[in-house]
């Protein structure tokens, strides 16, 4: 058989999460070898291992979507960082506010030209 011939039999298969984790926990039962069970639902070794991996670590959307899983402290993290984020966007949004209306009662009092003012007025039309 040539390599061509070899590539056109190959067929590249998708498992859904529950199939995936039937063969993880085929590969756990006793006297199981995760070689054999591999090679008798003709899944790749590597595959499998990746497949326990994300299991042991994430669960079962790990393994239903092959990404690495994210270790809980990683997720804390990443979510304390949003909460700052967010309180910085928030500070943010209201400093442009407080400046919008200062620029506002400047030109009324007539402190500020009533000309464009580059970068002031490109915040104040938003």
């Amino acid at each position: 058989m040539t390599d061509s011939e070899t590539r056109q039999n190959t067929v590249r298969r998708r498992f859904t999460a529950e199939q995936k984790m039937a063969l993880v926990q085929a590969t756990y039962e006793p006297g199981a070898r995760v070689v054999e069970v591999a090679r008798k639902y003709n899944v790749g070794v590597s595959t499998l291992i990746k497949w326990r991996k994300n299991a042991s670590v994430g669960g079962l959307m790990s393994v239903n979507d092959d990404n690495p899983a994210v270790p809980a402290s990683e997720a804390k993290r990443l979510k304390k960082e949003i909460k700052q984020l967010q309180q910085l966007l928030g500070k943010q949004s209201l400093q442009i506010e407080l400046l919008k209306e200062a620029v506002e009662i400047g030109r009324e009092k007539k402190l500020i030209s009533r000309q464009p003012l580059p970068g002031v007025d490109d915040i104040a039309s938003d």
